[in-house]
């Protein structure tokens, strides 16, 4: 398989909502577009980084010219013998896991579509269904985020997760149980607390969540180890994970018991899948990240959700959560049961608006 031609594009998105973290508040996506070609097909991938580097050191101005220097020429005109051998190619580009994600994913999107397979089967998927949560940001006020979280429990999603952060923690969390008995519940706190935090950390023992993702730093694995001994809730990690070695080390220093993965912050679905089966191999569970992408980082995310040791509901929801119009076609819709059905089309199984995609284009070049 050989790449002919590359093409960026930056496209910028309203969101319906404000989505607000530990980080800060975000109201619009800037995210790129790869568009691959070779062999006659097109695949297409997304750039999750965000607009600073804050949820870890990836942006989205620093990954347009990794993708554009060095990433990008490491693939053009070579000849690759597997979508896999992508990852290879710009292994010794330190970091910058995201934009080397969003070119590979291109690249097995291409590779599916030459193939004729739907691309979760292409990767190894063995489900045709997945389960799907939301995850609902910090909000003005506790009263708003239970008005949300109802709203999406009557969608039928499967999991909530509530972003938590010191002042926006403990209270929230028991006015959220007190309301919701019964939801399967957990905090992000996308890195917020210190271990010094634990005691607090341990009242949120008394809610029953499912995990707590990510509440020490984001390249920590030490300190989340001794955490963990301290709390009856698992650990989720996730930022400090962005490889199958460090997740080896993780589970075995006891650090955590459910590990998040991103396709972007591993560097795409070769590594996605080793990160995977090492997880599979010691029965720790995994679940899918989001990054509020749009609809071709949602599709891909679905794709990767059907591997078999996805066994948590992950933050992969409607396409109208996010976006008044969104750049594939259909947009993706969830059952009134909290899934979404996977397909047979060819790659990642929806297709693109172009037209809108024009319209939010921002800028764009093609490389090759």
């Amino acid at each position: 398989m050989r790449i002919n031609r590359i093409t960026l594009r930056e496209i910028r998105m309203p969101l319906v909502h404000f989505f607000e973290t530990s980080f800060g508040r975000t109201t619009e996506r800037r995210m790129i577009l790869v568009e691959v070609e070779g062999e006659g097909a097109t695949g297409w991938g997304e750039v999750t980084a965000g607009e600073n580097p804050f949820y870890n050191e990836e942006w989205t101005d620093a990954a347009w010219l990794i993708l554009r220097d060095y990433a990008a020429p490491r693939v053009l005109h070579y000849e690759l013998r597997s979508a896999a051998d992508a990852a290879d190619r710009t292994a010794h580009i330190r970091g910058h896991q995201m934009a080397r994600g969003g070119l590979e994913a291109a690249i097995w999107d291409l590779e599916a579509r030459l193939a004729n397979r739907p691309l979760w089967r292409h990767i190894g998927g063995t489900r045709s269904e997945i389960a799907c949560g939301v995850s609902i940001g910090i909000q003005d006020s506790v009263e708003q985020l239970l008005d949300k979280i109802t709203r999406e429990v009557d969608a039928g999603y499967q999991r909530i997760k509530i972003k938590i952060k010191p002042g926006w923690d403990v209270d929230v969390v028991r006015a959220v149980r007190e309301r919701f008995p019964q939801i399967k519940l957990m905090a992000d706190a996308n890195s917020a607390y210190r271990l010094s935090d634990a005691a607090r950390l341990k009242e949120l023992d008394a809610f029953y969540l499912m995990m707590i993702e990510q509440p020490l730093a984001h390249d920590d694995i030490i300190d989340h180890a001794k955490l963990q001994a301290r709390l009856e809730t698992p650990v989720c990690l996730d930022e400090c994970i962005r490889n199958a070695h460090m997740a080896e080390q993780a589970i075995g220093m006891r650090a955590c018991g459910i590990i998040n993965i991103k396709l972007g912050r591993v560097g795409g679905f070769a590594e996605a899948r080793r990160v995977h089966d090492v997880c599979r191999e010691h029965n720790i569970p995994v679940w899918c990240g989001g990054m509020l992408e749009s609809g071709v980082g949602r599709a891909h995310n679905i794709a990767l959700s059907t591997l078999e040791n996805f066994l948590l509901p992950g933050d992969v929801s409607a396409s109208k959560r996010y976006w008044k119009r969104d750049i594939v076609t259909p947009p993706v819709e969830v059952t009134p049961q909290g899934t979404i059905r996977t397909g047979d089309n060819p790659g990642f199984g929806y297709e693109l608006d172009r037209d809108y995609i024009r319209q939010i284009t921002a800028r764009e070049e093609t490389l090759g």
